[in-house]
């Protein structure tokens, strides 16, 4: 990954575990800080379905692959689309949403 790269997840247990901590440490990732556990606040959340690893070197050259595949229009279609998606969180009393 080059220089300005910034990680954001959603503080799911398999995200703060250890061994994960220590990689992204030991790799000098940034990390964002997030709300615990709210994936309905990541604007590419959907995109992960799209994905399938097998393995650490798979899912890291798939992610690069398909991060070059995915058009700049579904980007931003995602991120104009965000206040909604805010909107329907506090809706829901930051309960889970259609998201």
């Amino acid at each position: 990954m080059g220089r300005g790269w910034v990680f954001q997840h959603d503080n799911d247990p398999k995200h703060t575990a250890k061994a994960t901590k220590d990689w992204l440490k030991k790799k000098h990732m940034k990390v964002l800080e997030w709300p615990s556990q709210s994936p309905d606040f990541n604007p590419t959340e959907n995109l992960w379905r799209e994905l399938k690893p097998r393995n650490l070197n798979d899912l890291e050259r798939i992610c690069k692959e398909e991060w070059d595949k995915i058009p700049p229009e579904m980007c931003a279609n995602l991120v104009a689309n965000y206040k909604k998606r805010l909107t329907s969180v506090i809706a829901n009393k930051v309960f889970a949403t259609k998201y």
